[in-house]
């Protein structure tokens, strides 16, 4: 059975690991197990808007992608094409915004207009917000925001950078899935992903489904979190106030 939606984290963030693995595993070819990855992806997004998540935050392409072999590279670019021609339209249908977070300037025009022309379609919708990052790092966003503020002439404070960065239209994350068994974060949301709670899954990305999610927050939601505080400060606050009466004269 779903987690109530109150019990649920309002921003999930998801590092999508397993893919190659899980086509290797079939004797199919590595874009094989990114399709599948898609369909996944499908899944978990309408799982969410079903549990009353409120913000989806998913790591499909990084940085350090473009170091794959080239017809992998370009299979994933054609993949992403393929994925916004079907999918955008039933997202915005079922009221997703999604939004594109990473360096545009390194993809080719049709991919940038493609991304446009999603977040364009979507823009106004308010039961999920989709973040995709692709051509994402976490380094890259701390320097492009730095850079910004560099630029105008502006302070750089906490509050600054954290207002430049790519995921400033949204809270960060209260829970962050890795699937694929690893156990690191790989240069995803190192700014936003402060204090989020962790949960890493033995199952490829392909492979995590509904009970997979609701496996994750139901963990996040045994957990206490306290933000630098002791534990008696967070179950004080917690705890109801007690109602007395008003003293009689």
């Amino acid at each position: 059975m779903p987690p109530a939606a109150a019990a649920v984290p309002h921003h999930i963030a998801i590092v999508m690991d397993g893919n190659g693995r899980w086509a290797r595993q079939r004797f199919l070819p590595r874009l094989a197990g990114h399709a599948q990855g898609v369909e996944s992806l499908r899944r978990c997004v309408r799982a969410c808007v079903a549990r009353g998540v409120g913000v989806l935050t998913v790591f499909a392409f990084s940085s350090e992608n473009w170091n794959r072999p080239q017809d992998e590279v370009s299979g994933l670019m054609g993949l992403l094409g393929k994925a916004l021609a079907r999918e955008v339209p039933e997202l915005s249908r079922d009221g997703v915004c999604v939004r594109f977070v990473g360096e545009k300037a390194g993809l080719s025009e049709n991919v940038r207009k493609g991304l446009e022309q999603a977040e364009n379609l979507t823009t106004g919708n308010t039961r999920l917000v989709l973040n995709v990052c692709f051509n994402y790092g976490g380094r890259w966003d701390i320097t492009q925001a730095a850079a910004q503020l560099a630029a105008r002439g502006e302070p750089i404070t906490e509050a600054s950078l954290h207002a430049a960065m790519g995921l400033a239209h949204v809270p960060d994350p209260d829970l962050v899935i890795r699937t694929g068994g690893e156990m690191r974060i790989s240069n995803f949301l190192l700014w936003q992903a402060a204090y989020s709670e962790f949960f890493f899954s033995d199952r490829l990305w392909p492979d995590f489904d509904e009970a997979a999610l609701d496996e994750a927050i139901a963990s996040y939601c045994a957990r206490e979190r306290r933000f630098g505080r002791t534990s008696e400060q967070v179950q004080q606050q917690q705890a109801p106030e007690r109602q007395t009466e008003p003293l009689r004269a």
